[in-house]
């Protein structure tokens, strides 16, 4: 087993949110203890076994994970990072689950238990398995055995689940889970079927905790169940651009406009949107999840009156088919909590602030994927990240774009993770929105798809485990034969400004203007073969020559008197600092965060202005340990409060043992991947992105 890991661009569709959640610890009520709690649920369920049917639970904490899942066909570019399963006529495997008769996307595989059995042995993704049915992953230090509980089914230490990682996914086992769960499984071509017993709901209770609100759903056996993200993003129109200080933002707001609530990512109010026509404030409407359990509800409970509170703000209980879906509304930036407990059967739903549940999981040799809180003073931020060892037999590094070959296109991270293969991927580099450009550096294979900007921090790497992370500039002059030197302002660049820019074949097969007014000169085998007007912006359409490039004069068009037609060119190129040339892979983002274990952080030398420094909002950020493993970060907004500004980002980094950091494009781009699921966030919240760094398994 080895480890990839790679840049990567966006792709994705619409997927659902699952959220489980295991008790901790004990409260007013008398439960055991966390650390009980986490060997396994066994004890935990015998304890709460002798509590009355009509008394409320109540837990001081919770640990418990939230994830999703969609399948793609993986990208043929990245077969070669994807490991195919043993040739065996008897193998079946799809991409799909029929669970109680509704269909899910989620990888499966049955095997032979062994070359002469006929016994086959079911194994299923195991993020998506966490998302479709509220199986919780428990943490695990043995990549080969993942715990896991479900109501009263408990399975650790030896007894936890065998893993296989294959490629993009980690299956797990659950051939004796399911006889244990009471589930039938079948294969019906490219369909799992999952059935398990009729379930029904019992009664709802409700009870104040100290950190909020609690809701018990009591059930008369055990049943799949799943987290929703009910609200549907609005999508917002294209903003007009401004004279950046940060190109890869909205316009700000202007005079006697105000900042529109955020409707893109409601599950992020901290991050601007649109300028709207001043308006007398609303109240806060909040945003609604549901919870919704493969269990018939008694009618009976369809009548009561459930009551509210400042952070409940609704609770409603409704019947769908066979399923019964309760629904609450919560403010923004909030998330229900859920776990099961069995003997007897529930589902408990908190509404809190901090429902992020800490996690420590072994995933593959190689990956461990981590969630906890990062105190900083009296705040709690909420951390989901993976720790990686470059060193790892077979990891890799590469930038993978939502629409390759091709450099312009954007993309869910999920879809793009999905299509390239990748194991992990977390949102990289910015880029343009409307154009959707990359707005940064992107260098794969020693070939410059997107040049650097603005003196702006990047991450360098190569395959031997080695990395940089500093701010960085590429210097390109054209040296006339009259000993004229004409400075490139940027190659293959969507960042316009006066100067001269440069599209090589790696930008494309043709350049199209992107201002107005540009002289656009075709060079071939460094001599200049044409000069044309650009014309408007968008247009004109110029093949870009195999064997030269195109150069491309804005605003400053006194160049142009230096390339006329015959005249030969030479190039200088060099990277600052020097050493970044040696690497075969950069990608850029900004700003640097720390260096030396040192916070660094010195936005103005990298183009932003102070109000985006001071900015909070969720956030993604990459790292570099002592020990040279990788840190690929995902911090959300602080328990009852706001995300991170920069500089709570880097001391975050810091406290987490980063010895170099750079901040990375966040906000409702933040998004991290693991096995077929988004870890961080609901994926209808996380919006389209140009490119990414993924982890990639290989054999």
């Amino acid at each position: 087993m080895s480890v990839s890991i790679l840049p990567v661009l966006a792709i994705a569709p619409s997927l659902f949110w699952n959220q489980p959640a295991r008790a901790q610890e004990g409260d007013r009520a008398g439960l055991i203890h966390a650390s009980s709690s986490r060997q396994g649920m066994n004890s935990l369920a015998d304890s709460e076994s002798r509590l009355k049917p009509t008394e409320i639970l109540t837990y001081s904490s919770l640990e418990r994970t939230s994830a999703m899942r969609q399948g793609i066909h993986s990208l043929s570019e990245y077969k070669f990072l994807t490991q195919s399963l043993p040739p065996d006529s008897r193998i079946k495997q799809g991409r799909q689950v029929s669970l109680n008769g509704r269909i899910l996307p989620l990888t499966w595989t049955q095997q032979p238990a062994n070359s002469t059995s006929g016994n086959f042995r079911t194994w299923i993704a195991d993020v998506g398995l966490m998302q479709s049915a509220g199986v919780d992953l428990l943490s695990s230090a043995d990549s080969a055995k993942q715990a896991v509980q479900w109501f009263s089914v408990s399975l650790t230490d030896a007894q936890s689940l065998a893993t296989w990682a294959t490629g993009a996914y980690r299956y797990l086992d659950v051939t004796d889970f399911a006889r244990l769960a009471g589930w039938e499984i079948s294969a019906d071509g490219n369909i799992l079927k999952i059935t398990s017993q009729t379930a029904s709901v019992t009664g709802i209770r409700q009870a104040e905790i100290e950190s909020g609100d609690r809701i018990v759903v009591d059930l008369d056996r055990p049943t799949p169940w799943q987290v929703n993200f009910v609200d549907k993003p609005i999508p917002s129109p294209t903003p007009t651009p401004n004279p950046p200080d940060d190109p890869t933002k909205p316009a700000l707001p202007l005079p006697n406009l105000r900042t529109a609530p955020n409707l893109e990512t409601p599950d992020d109010p901290t991050k601007p949107t649109l300028p709207l026509q001043i308006r007398p404030a609303a109240p806060i409407a909040g945003q609604e999840w549901s919870i919704a359990i493969d269990a018939k509800v008694d009618p009976a409970l369809l009548q009561e009156t459930f009551q509210t509170s400042q952070q409940l703000l609704s609770l409603k209980v409704e019947p769908d088919g066979a399923q019964t879906k309760v629904k609450v509304k919560i403010p923004l930036g909030w998330r229900p909590q859920v776990f099961s407990l069995g003997n007897p059967n529930r589902l408990v739903i908190d509404i809190r602030p901090d429902s992020l549940v800490e996690k420590n999981i072994v995933w593959a040799p190689g990956v461990q994927w981590r969630q906890q809180y990062q105190n900083l003073g009296t705040d709690r931020f909420p951390v989901v990240w993976l720790e990686v060892n470059p060193r790892q037999a077979g990891v890799k590094i590469r930038p993978i774009l939502s629409n390759p070959p091709a450099d312009q296109g954007t993309a869910p991270l999920l879809q793009t993770a999905e299509v390239s293969g990748a194991a992990a991927a977390i949102n990289a580099g910015f880029f343009n929105r409307i154009n959707r450009l990359a707005l940064g550096a992107i260098r794969r294979d020693n070939k410059w798809l997107s040049g650097p900007i603005l003196n702006r921090g990047a991450i360098a790497w190569n395959d031997r485990g080695e990395f940089a992370i500093d701010r960085l500039t590429l210097q390109e002059t054209l040296i006339t034969p009259a000993n004229q030197f004409l400075p490139v302002s940027h190659l293959n660049s969507a960042y316009v400004q006066p100067g001269i820019g440069r599209y090589t074949p790696d930008w494309g097969t043709t350049y199209t203007p992107l201002s107005g007014n540009e002289i656009v000169v075709t060079v071939v085998g460094n001599r200049v073969v044409s000069q044309s007007p650009g014309g408007a912006p968008g247009t004109t359409s110029f093949p870009i020559p195999a064997n030269g490039y195109i150069l491309a004069l804005r605003a400053d068009l006194f160049p142009a008197s230096e390339l006329s037609i015959g005249t030969l060119l030479r190039l200088e190129t060099n990277t600052f600092p020097a050493d970044f040339n040696r690497f075969p892979y950069i990608l850029g983002g900004g700003p640097v965060l720390v260096q030396n274990s040192q916070v660094v952080l010195d936005a103005r030398a990298e183009g932003f202005s102070d109000a985006y420094v001071r900015q909070t909002a969720i956030r993604s950020a990459i790292g570099r340990t002592a020990a040279g493993n990788l840190l690929i970060v995902a911090v959300h907004n602080r328990a009852g409060g706001a995300g991170p500004n920069f500089a709570e980002l880097a001391q975050i980094l810091q406290q987490m043992g980063a010895v170099e950091a750079l901040n990375l494009d966040g906000g409702s781009s933040t998004s991290l991947y693991l096995g077929g699921s988004l870890l961080d966030r609901p994926p209808s919240t996380a919006a389209r992105v140009h490119n990414a760094i993924g982890i990639f398994i290989q054999p």
